[in-house]
């Protein structure tokens, strides 16, 4: 499958996943999240930052939502829960979010 965007064709998975991580940009996931109903506020960018961030710089990881409520604890200065972070990604943090920050899809189950 493939998407156009900004005159580009990208390369996408059945499940609307980026092949490529690098063909991501906030431009494209604003495109994406807007494509699920879901307007982006700081926070959703900071847990997108974060996924990227996972990904990229930590070998691919790609933490499941216990590993993203204490990052996003830490993050946002307060103790929050996993409602919070379904909140911002109703269809799962980490698998919705991950398709939005442009990463691969999470084989994980579950969130704990």
């Amino acid at each position: 499958m493939a998407i156009e965007f900004n005159g580009k064709t990208i390369e996408t998975t059945a499940n609307g996943y980026l092949v490529d991580h690098g063909d991501w940009t906030k431009e494209l996931g604003e495109h994406l999240a807007k494509e699920e109903g879901l307007d982006l506020t700081q926070k959703h960018w900071d847990l997108i930052e974060f996924l990227r961030d996972e990904f990229i710089n930590n070998n691919g990881n790609q933490p499941n939502t216990r590993n993203i409520v204490k990052a996003m604890s830490d993050k946002w200065g307060g103790k929050i829960s996993q409602k919070d972070v379904y909140d911002l990604f109703p269809k799962d943090p980490s698998k919705q979010g991950g398709r939005i920050a442009g990463l691969p899809e999470s084989r994980r189950k579950g969130g704990y």
